[in-house]
């Protein structure tokens, strides 16, 4: 039993901490005061795990030979932990993000998971509700890991293409069935309800193998258009995962942390998968594809390729200018000379204003964090519901390696998989501009409409080769508007 003064300091501690969490989630739902928000999260979690120091005092006679050796092992933890942290924080790529993201997703769904691990194989958990909370914690944190890992290399391009056979979904079934039965067999046999024919040991390995290979199995076939909402969705079951171990070792700090990363990746799922007006168990447990093969010649009208500087000079004498970043902009890193650009165009009395869809990249908010970063005023960067009534009024719109968002597929084609899919009306702009380095179909692997419409010319090259070329034709022109 702990001492009054520890258990009062780790009371309070777990207090602010939580206190901390929920206001730096707050203050993440702007992109103003994100950074702020961000670090007050940090500074909570730095004081939980610094409160969970405060435990060695609770340390019996049968542990306390062991105890400066767990110390330094966590010491040590902490240390490489934050270590390979802050150095990575520091060099990943803007590209590289949704990687990251995954990757230590996945890393929290395996703490919760050993925790969990902990309890069954030292014995710990005893009695109904506490065996199902921990199995329930380790099953979401296993799945939370396997399936961050497949995401992470499918974002990162090891993993290139869904694997998918015929009765696949039967299968998935099967082996999840396959986890809880073994789960519930576990905790009889735990309860001495039964004899098991294996191990107790045996048994806890089993499921925990059983839990991993169906994360796996459950994200191998979704496609990466989907990458999104699986990262969400992983995060969500991550914090479940956090909560249901911090109810098993009865800590506030990791209860009210897991729940409002799980409640938070909950929502944001929900978000996602309307913005794609896709619910989630059909984005999880169906194929995102062509679901009928697509051939050129059934795309009226063609390419019609024109010079950046010619584009360039169309924006600067337009009255209204709309761009649409995707992911190509930030692969080529262009979001500086972008802003560059658009500086040009309002000192010549152009109305630029930029246009999000809310799974544009391949994590949610990343084309916000990308912008953000090149410093555009927030004022600028609207959302889908604020600006799409806009486009019709508008004479100038640039899409820069964004594709199925502005597919006009997604309104008629009913055979298309994104077909429903609300998308950025840039086709009823006055003239649009798309800079591509190729023909290259999306995510959804169909052609996009838009690219053979009238009023479109298509801008091949590099993002950033482009816009610095636009710059070169637009800058001579000078600053008052024609």
């Amino acid at each position: 039993m702990l001492p009054t003064l520890p258990l009062v300091l780790i009371g309070v501690a777990d207090l602010s901490a939580a206190f901390l969490f929920m206001y730096g989630l707050k203050r993440m739902s702007s992109p103003v005061t994100a950074p702020s928000g961000i670090l007050a999260a940090g500074i909570g979690m730095l004081v939980a795990v610094a409160a969970s120091f405060l435990y060695i005092f609770s340390a019996n006679d049968a542990t306390q030979p062991f105890l400066a050796t767990n110390v330094g092992l966590a010491i040590i933890a902490l240390m490489i932990g934050g270590g390979v942290a802050w150095w990575s924080g520091k060099r990943v790529a803007m590209t590289a993000m949704p990687q990251m993201v995954a990757l230590y997703n996945g890393m929290g769904g395996g703490a919760a998971g050993a925790i969990a691990a902990m309890e069954l194989f030292g014995g710990r958990a005893q009695g109904l509700m506490p065996l199902i909370v921990t199995l329930a914690g380790a099953l979401i944190g296993a799945v939370s890991m396997s399936g961050s890992v497949i995401a992470w290399a499918k974002l990162d391009g090891l993993l290139s293409n869904p694997w998918r056979f015929k009765g696949q979904q039967a299968v998935n079934v099967i082996a999840f069935a396959v986890t809880i039965a073994i789960g519930a067999y576990l905790t009889l046999a735990s309860l001495g309800t039964l004899v098991p024919v294996l191990g107790i040991t045996t048994l806890i390995t089993i499921f925990f193998g059983c839990a991993l290979v169906f994360g796996i199995l459950m994200t191998m076939p979704i496609g990466g258009a989907d990458m999104p909402v699986v990262i969400s969705v992983f995060n969500a079951f991550t914090g479940l995962a956090v909560a249901l171990e911090g109810f098993v070792l009865q800590k506030p700090a990791l209860m009210v942390a897991g729940m409002v990363v799980g409640a938070a990746g909950l929502l944001l799922t929900l978000l996602m998968a309307n913005a794609m007006n896709r619910s989630v168990s059909n984005i999880l447990f169906t194929n995102f594809g062509p679901s009928v093969t697509q051939k050129q010649g059934d795309i009226k009208g063609s390419l019609r390729p024109t010079e950046a500087g010619d584009a360039g000079i169309a924006m600067r004498y337009a009255a209204s200018v709309i761009i649409i970043p995707g992911y190509g902009l930030a692969v080529a890193q262009g979001q500086q000379k972008l802003y560059e650009f658009v500086k040009l165009l309002q000192s010549a009395g152009v109305l630029v204003r930029f246009a999000i869809h809310p799974v544009a990249g391949r994590m949610p908010g990343q084309m916000d964090v990308l912008l953000a970063e090149a410093g555009v005023p927030y004022d600028l960067i609207l959302q889908l519901e604020d600006i799409n009534d806009d486009f019709a009024n508008t004479d100038v719109v640039m899409v820069i390696g964004a594709n199925d968002v502005v597919n006009p597929a997604a309104r008629t084609d009913k055979p298309s998989p994104i077909f429903g899919m609300p998308i950025l009306n840039a086709d009823k702009a006055k003239q649009v501009f798309v800079v591509k380095r190729g023909e290259g179909k999306g995510y959804a692997g169909i052609v996009n409409t838009l690219f053979y419409g009238e009023n479109c010319n298509m801008v091949c090259g590099d993002a950033q080769a482009v816009l610095v070329k636009m710059i070169e034709a637009v800058r001579p022109l000078g600053r008052a508007a024609a």
